[in-house]
């Protein structure tokens, strides 16, 4: 099974990139590939044997899924393993310079293209790193 990994880079402390990743109410913010989907319930139970849940739905209410898992590996502020649906996904939290790097590795499935599935999640990624560096320039603001 090929696997893809997509990235983004934020200037933003490692402790509130990990809780924006992790916590449901900054999931709800963050978590859809585009501007017409939202996630609209988010379930998160960090631990070995975990499970965690997101339901994505289109605003126009024509469709929407379920994206569920089980946490297999869990190293707070450096790592997350999963597996949903068969298919593994590891999240990597990176510390350098220019700020924390989030690198997600997956298991392609097998319908749609590889670069439809590589640009959707590296969207919601970039969803991610801009919901991040909002809630950074609110705080320093504040």
């Amino acid at each position: 099974m090929p696997q893809i990994t997509v990235q983004a880079t934020m200037a933003a402390p490692l402790e509130a990139v990990w809780r924006a990743w992790t916590n449901p109410a900054d999931i709800l913010q963050w978590n859809a590939a585009n501007d017409d989907w939202h996630t609209t319930q988010a379930e998160v139970d960090l631990r070995v044997g975990g499970r965690f849940r997101s339901r994505m739905e289109a605003k126009d209410g024509s469709m929407g899924f379920d994206f569920e898992g089980t946490y297999t590996e869990v190293q707070p502020l450096h790592r997350l393993v999963a597996e949903f649906g068969g298919r593994m996904l590891s999240v990597e939290f990176v510390p350098g310079p220019a700020g924390v790097t989030v690198r997600e590795t997956f298991d392609a499935e097998d319908v749609f293209p590889l670069e439809q599935q590589r640009q959707g999640w590296q969207n919601i990624l970039d969803r991610f790193a801009a919901h991040v560096l909002r809630a950074q320039a609110a705080g320093a603001g504040g």
